[in-house]
């Protein structure tokens, strides 16, 4: 089953060739950019493939041969991807069934999203992949981005949508438009993506097969998905199970509401589907549910730099060198549901020695405005040698006088490599601010720029790794 899954979808993410049919010279058409994107991606030395144009009345696009047919295609390709109007993609299936292709993207529109006439084409697709082995990602869809291979069918020119880096993070989304505006957003916010797969009307492969191939490619540590509906329940409950037990899951469900629900249906053909019904299913499986588009984001980022460094319960420890923000995260660790660390008589006793006597020791512990990196590295030192602390949120306002930033940025990573508890960063502030939040990123610590955000992250950490305990004791 595993190699089975993994074979069939490689040609996706790692094609030894693209066929691009509907390939054309106009600009801006959408088999001009998807075009474009691989052609561009070569020339950069990140495709390795060929790449096979195919339009019946084009010689060549750019200096590359344009094929007049599937049937002309040469025997290495194993990857279509198809962009000419919904009525014409039938034949083509028939043609790329009679040419051996496996893996074929659908970016065309005009199906089952819009009613009987669309479903009907919707089958005949269906048929014929089925019957020749044939895996589908779409119809209705942007299809996918690996910017580590250089594939790349999201049909928005890079003047208009930026591509993130890579990173351990994939994403899938039903919205090929909520794809886009992801991958655009991640790039802005320096969030690497491995793989992005937009599967539209999900004729074919689904979210429980994306699930089981994403189990095996150890370049992803977490999987984040955009649903609006699930057609196959028990299906996608199975892979579920399977995948959380070895990776974290996180869904942004849509549809939650009977106006949500409504729109979702003529959006891409999906039935919502009872909310509460989602609910049970995504606890049952250790999905976790994320409330919005930041807070799906937001737990991404934690657990795909500590996905290995679960918190071994609910005890949460904040430092802090601002009294109102260390307030802000106590109220939201109540609010999501965990609890204050009481730190054991040793870690008091080492910090009311070492502090001086304005500094508040106690959880929150707030090293105070007039702080260096020194107090930082001694409140570090004493909350990860904590028994009774599981995971530490540290809160550094950067703009406090006397503390040195790049200092005080090695040192919380440094505790972070050290440590086997997570440490979380909040970091609240302007431009200034945002510039050292990302030099901590980089060096494997998350950061939010909100207390509440910062818990909520540490919160999905602490259910993740309360749902595999459970697993592993069952």
């Amino acid at each position: 089953m595993a190699e089975k899954i993994v074979e069939e979808m490689k040609p996706f993410f790692d094609p030894k060739a693209v066929a691009i049919i509907g390939a054309t010279n106009k600009k801006g058409k959408v088999g001009n950019v998807i075009f474009e994107n691989f052609k561009m991606n070569k020339e950069r030395g990140v495709f390795k493939g060929n790449i096979y144009p195919v339009n019946p009345k084009l010689d060549e696009i750019d200096g590359y041969k344009v094929y007049h047919s599937v049937e002309e295609l040469p025997d290495d390709t194993d990857l279509a991807v198809i962009s000419i109007p919904a009525p014409f993609v039938p034949d083509t299936m028939r043609q790329i069934a009679k040419k051996g292709i496996k893996a074929v993207i659908i970016i065309t529109g005009g199906f089952g999203e819009l009613g009987e006439e669309g479903k009907k084409l919707e089958r005949e697709i269906l048929e014929i992949a089925r019957e020749n082995g044939i895996r589908v990602i779409g119809p209705n869809c942007v299809g996918v981005y690996v910017p580590d291979t250089g594939v790349d069918t999201v049909f928005l020119p890079e003047s208009k949508m930026d591509r993130p880096e890579s990173g351990p993070i994939a994403f899938v989304s039903q919205s090929g438009a909520f794809a886009a505006a992801m991958l655009d957003w991640a790039a802005g916010a320096g969030i690497g993506i491995g793989k992005m797969v937009s599967y539209g009307n999900k004729l074919d492969v689904d979210d429980a097969d994306l699930m089981d191939y994403f189990i095996h490619d150890d370049s992803i540590n977490v999987v984040t998905f955009y649903i609006e509906g699930v057609k196959d329940g028990r299906k996608f409950i199975e892979a579920a199970k399977r995948i959380t037990k070895v990776k974290p899951v996180i869904a942004l469900k849509s549809g939650r509401t009977e106006y949500g629900a409504k729109a979702a249906s003529s959006h891409t053909g999906s039935l919502a589907g009872a909310d509460t019904i989602y609910d049970a299913v995504f606890k049952q499986t250790g999905i976790i549910r994320a409330e919005d588009f930041e807070h799906m984001f937001d737990l991404a980022k934690a657990f795909a730099q500590l996905k290995d460094k679960l918190p071994k319960g609910d005890r949460i420890g904040i430092i802090t060198d601002g009294g109102g923000a260390g307030v802000m995260a106590s109220d939201a660790v109540a609010k999501f549901g965990l609890k204050m660390a009481d730190l054991s008589e040793e870690t008091v006793k080492f910090l009311k020695e070492k502090f001086p006597p304005h500094a508040v020791v106690g959880n929150p512990t707030d090293v105070v405005g007039d702080t260096d990196a020194e107090r930082y590295r001694l409140a570090l030192e004493a909350f990860t040698k904590d028994p009774n602390v599981d995971a530490i949120l540290v809160i550094v306002l950067f703009q406090v006088p006397l503390l040195e930033e790049e200092k005080v940025i090695d040192i919380i990573a440094d505790y972070q490599k050290k440590s086997d508890k997570p440490i979380v960063a909040v970091a609240m502030g302007g431009k200034k601010t945002d510039r050292y939040a990302r030099m901590l990123e980089e060096k494997g610590v998350p950061v939010y720029p909100t207390p509440e955000r910062g818990v909520r992250a540490l919160a999905g950490l602490v259910r993740y790794a309360q749902y595999v305990k459970k697993v592993k004791e069952e």
